[in-house]
């Protein structure tokens, strides 16, 4: 195969639920002289995807599936992505982009540092999308719309390369974040992986119960909605919980003091409390789905046309001379990595993070304390 060819070439290893999605998405863009192949350990799998649509053409070879590609997107769950960055490292051809979209990112990202060849570069990548029903079936190209697509740079990756994974969110249609890998599995480790172990819990702790036919019979929407992710796929939530357990962990020592907290108020008849935590809860919820927060991109880099850019830094960069450097928190986060390198001094601990963590949240809410009682202190007597 000549140069240009392959170097416009897509590998998707794993052709499920985001893997198939994402083919679905960079079909629906029509990028001109791009092909995307797809390589599935489950050979009816990929065939499946080249029938719906997601690839071009599927290569049941890995090593032929990775062998000139511009970019080799990993989708596979977390506790297989070492094995295959250890079979696709010795066919990668140099300056590939290699991304991933497993939910947890430090051990993924330690993984690329050990694994890869140092003239590939590396980006995690996180899409904070997907569903409980797992496979190519259910893959949709508009499952990303509008949702944070977490990115994490390795400290070596070129700027080029920040540039291509950006086009391939943006064609997606997401909203890229920045972020630090550990920084990405604490909080992840709350928003998305704690739901899922809540409402597994629930569910195995209620299907247990000796009166579970009679308990089965009166679940309705609200016990179907609690208990969605219970259907998830076992192999991914067993790789997101391995991967990420002293997050999870401390989520879930967090959980059990707020559900002590409730039981305090309902074992005690705190009744005022009680309907002010849901009152509060509802508000702050419906301010929430109304307006969720989002961390502002460059005006430079929304402006980009997401698919020439990806077609341009695939086949060497040529959009990428007259652009300026990627976006400013990869550059701070690898001046910041190599100024600790230079000084000798080492990175915060996942566990002093996560004490940083709670050390932002009791000071917050210290200070609506604070201001509750200031706004108290300061009401005329007739309304106190």
């Amino acid at each position: 195969m000549d140069r240009a060819n392959a170097v416009k070439r897509i590998t998707i290893v794993g052709t499920g639920l985001i893997g198939g999605s994402l083919g679905l998405a960079l079909k629906a863009a029509r990028l001109h002289g791009l092909e995307i192949v797809g390589h599935d350990r489950e050979r009816g799998n990929a065939t499946h995807a080249e029938k719906s649509g997601a690839i071009d053409r599927a290569e049941h070879n890995l090593p032929r599936a990775v062998a000139g590609a511009g970019m080799v997107i990993i989708a596979v769950p977390a506790l297989s992505v070492r094995e295959v960055m250890q079979q696709i490292a010795p066919d990668l051809a140099e300056g590939t982009v290699i991304t991933d979209t497993t939910s947890t990112k430090a051990h993924v990202m330690r993984w690329a540092k050990e694994t890869l060849p140092q003239y590939v570069n590396f980006i995690g990548g996180h899409p904070m999308a997907g569903k409980e029903t797992a496979g190519i079936a259910y893959a949709e190209a508009s499952l990303f719309l509008g949702k944070a697509y977490c990115i994490c740079p390795a400290v070596d990756a070129s700027d080029t390369a920040v540039k291509t994974v950006l086009g391939l969110v943006r064609i997606a249609g997401a909203e890229p974040l920045f972020v630090d890998p550990e920084e990405h599995d604490i909080y992840a480790g709350a928003v998305s992986h704690l739901p899922l172990m809540m409402s597994t819990a629930l569910f195995s702790m209620l299907r247990s119960s000796p009166a579970w036919n009679d308990m089965g019979m009166m679940a309705s929407s609200g016990f179907n909605d609690v208990t969605r992710l219970a259907a998830s796929d076992p192999a991914m939530s067993h790789g997101i919980w391995t991967t990420n357990r002293d997050a999870l962990i401390h989520w879930l020592e967090r959980m059990v003091e707020e559900l002590r907290r409730f039981r305090d108020m309902l074992k005690d008849a705190q009744d005022e409390a009680l309907l002010e935590t849901f009152l509060t809860a509802q508000i702050e919820r419906e301010s929430f789905q109304r307006q969720p927060p989002r961390r502002q991109m460059e005006a430079a880099t929304a402006k980009v046309d997401s698919g020439q850019a990806l077609l341009s830094m695939l086949v060497g960069g040529a959009l990428a001379k007259n652009i300026q450097r990627a976006k400013q928190l990869p550059d701070l986060m690898r001046q910041s990595q190599d100024a600790e390198e230079e000084d000798g001094k080492r990175r915060p601990t996942l566990a002093e993070r996560i004490a940083e963590d709670v050390r932002r949240d009791l000071e917050k809410l210290e200070q609506k304390r604070a201001e509750k009682q200031s706004a108290d202190t300061d009401k005329p007597d007739h309304e106190t």
